[in-house]
């Protein structure tokens, strides 16, 4: 990673190309070159007019003087133009580098001796296109620029005369951008390289990750099955023991998985309006057993905000910044709170443990980088937890802040939400009590999983649960009636969850409630569905988050046979 981002930096834009036939550079790449004209233009301007006026250039022809003077409010069209006019447009690129060179020719061919050193502007002229637009353009610009060289010694009388210096700019024509050339061929190597290797490392985690998903999955339902068992007390510890180290590897599984999508470069934040009060308490929910078990104390503040922002991705940063505060702060309060900042909302998490040295602050944010001294106990994890912040944050055109004391805590900030407007609110989701939800019990329940170990275990736990279970390898040819559809994304073959729901729902003739589970990149199964209203388990599922959804689907079949009998 870090050799692909030294070599972004300077060169990904134009590595990219190196390979392309000329494809069209950003529009970003013309406006800032328009930008440079303008200050170049402008220089020649003050420096020229002023000075032909005053008397001090007595011998610059009146056509050069005109071109400084048109050239300026010329750049400044050009400018405008790309500006009210975004877009990719390689046509009206060219007709800037025509406008410029031959501008430069110009001047060279008829200033005398005193417009020599404009060469240095021809020079950075052909290489500064060449870098911004790749290696067509800089040999076109070269070509050009030997054309300008020539010209001007034909008509140069101060080039006529000394001739060695138009073969010392034509040679410095020429071996300034082959010289770049070469450099560019062989970081545009080392570029590539580096990106296949960075491409299979994230091949071989989303893999790992996605393959060693089904046997911890499988794992934490049969411990489930085992907890209902008539087991002796001595035994249930046994099981809360796997079932914890199960809650580790599952932690851990879900950074490796969300490393391999960011690289894949396809995660698109998915903005919508959220009260922030809903993800808080997600957060709080999903890590209240962990802070449990390290003995901390977890606390949300209340905040009425709402905000503009992706939920899942907002979710898992934070997700990753408590993690590390219970990992970190065994035995103390943690606190999660919001406050406005410049008219946006920070979320701020803080802890009382036993913070980070100066040294260290910075470095936190590397991938597998972990605060480790020589004696510390084991920590899990393998420090990708803030990496994964930041690099999701950068995504989401905000900022995290990491404030630090050694013996007094830390907190980290994530600023930057934007407020939605207040006469648009969006109401909290009602939030279901375990008492409030109907029972599972006689819950009819359609569960489709290609993996025979994970099917067994699900539809035991099922069945412990008393729910009716249909349990199929592959999508049905019948389909008893059902309340409820649980199916596996992948299900071989070529069929994936979301054809077989389709099809469930084409045989019975009705919208049957569905359920997704999968190992792969939630906002991957999300556009396979096409329906949010479809929920999507990421293995491994922990068995309280599968029976809370089922609860929900229950709810919402009672309401729906409610609305039936009034309408009757």
């Amino acid at each position: 990673m870090a050799l692909t981002d030294r070599v972004n930096v300077g060169f990904g834009r134009v590595l990219d190309r190196f390979s392309a036939s000329s494809t069209g550079q950003e529009e970003g790449e013309d406006l800032k070159q328009a930008v440079v004209r303008i200050i170049v233009s402008g220089i020649a301007f003050v420096t020229v007019v002023p000075g032909t006026l005053a008397g001090y250039w007595r011998d610059l022809p009146t056509g050069i003087l005109w071109l400084f003077v048109i050239y300026l409010p010329f750049s400044c069209a050009v400018w405008w133009w790309m500006k009210t006019h975004p877009g990719d447009q390689p046509w009206r690129r060219t007709i800037a580098i025509v406008c410029d060179i031959p501008a430069l020719t110009y001047t060279l061919a008829n200033g005398g001796a005193g417009m020599l050193p404009l060469f240095a502007l021809l020079l950075w002229v052909t290489v500064g296109n060449g870098l911004r637009f790749g290696p067509r353009i800089l040999i076109a610009s070269t070509v050009m620029a030997l054309g300008s060289i020539a010209t001007a010694a034909v008509f140069n009388d101060y080039m006529r005369q000394n001739p060695y210096i138009a073969v010392t700019l034509i040679a410095t024509a020429v071996l300034v951008p082959a010289y770049i050339f070469v450099l560019m061929k062989r970081v545009h190597k080392a570029y590539i390289a580096a990106r296949e290797a960075n491409l299979s490392k994230s091949r071989f985690l989303a893999q790992a990750s996605h393959d060693l998903r089904q046997p911890v999955h499988a794992i934490s339902l049969f411990t489930a099955c085992l907890r209902d068992a008539d087991l002796r007390q001595s035994e249930l510890g046994m099981v809360d023991n796997i079932d914890r180290s199960l809650q580790s590897i599952s932690r851990l599984f879900k950074s490796l998985l969300d490393v391999s999508t960011l690289d894949s470069g396809k995660v698109v934040p998915r903005y919508e309006a959220v009260a922030i009060a809903d993800i808080l308490d997600d957060v709080l929910q999903q890590n209240t057993d962990m802070a449990q078990a390290n003995d901390c104390k977890l606390g949300v503040s209340n905040c009425k905000s709402v905000v503009i922002t992706d939920r899942a991705l907002l979710t898992t940063m934070l997700q990753n910044i408590v993690s590390n505060a219970i990992k970190y702060a065994p035995g103390r309060a943690i606190m999660i709170g919001c406050r406005r900042e410049n008219g946006m909302l920070s979320v701020q998490v803080c802890d009382q443990g036993p913070g980070i040295s100066p040294e260290h602050q910075q470095r936190v944010f590397e991938e597998f980088y972990q605060v480790r001294a020589r004696g510390d106990r084991d920590i899990e994890g393998v420090g990708l937890g803030l990496s994964i912040v930041k690099r999701l944050a950068q995504l989401m055109d905000m900022k995290v802040r990491l404030r630090s004391t050694p013996g007094r805590g830390t907190s980290v900030t994530l600023a930057g939400l934007t407020i939605s407007a207040r006469d648009a609110p969006v109401p909290r989701r009602a939030v279901r009590t375990a008492h409030a939800a109907p029972g599972i019990d006689g819950l009819r329940i359609l569960l489709v999983e290609d993996d025979g170990a994970v099917l067994c275990a699900t539809a035991s736990l099922l069945r412990k649960w008393g729910c009716a279970v249909q349990a199929e390898t592959g999508v049905p040819a019948e389909v008893a009636p059902c309340d409820l559809v649980i199916a596996d994304f992948d299900l071989g073959e070529g069929t994936t969850g979301s054809d077989c729901i389709k099809a469930v729902r084409r045989i019975l003739g009705r919208l049957v409630p569905a359920v997704v589970m999968s190992g792969h990149d939630p906002g991957r199964v999300r556009d396979e569905l096409g329906d949010d209203d479809i929920p999507i388990l990421s293995k491994p599922v922990r068995p309280a988050e599968l029976r809370s959804v089922i609860m929900a689907a229950a709810m919402e079949a009672e309401g729906r046979a409610t609305g039936k009998a009034a309408l009757s």
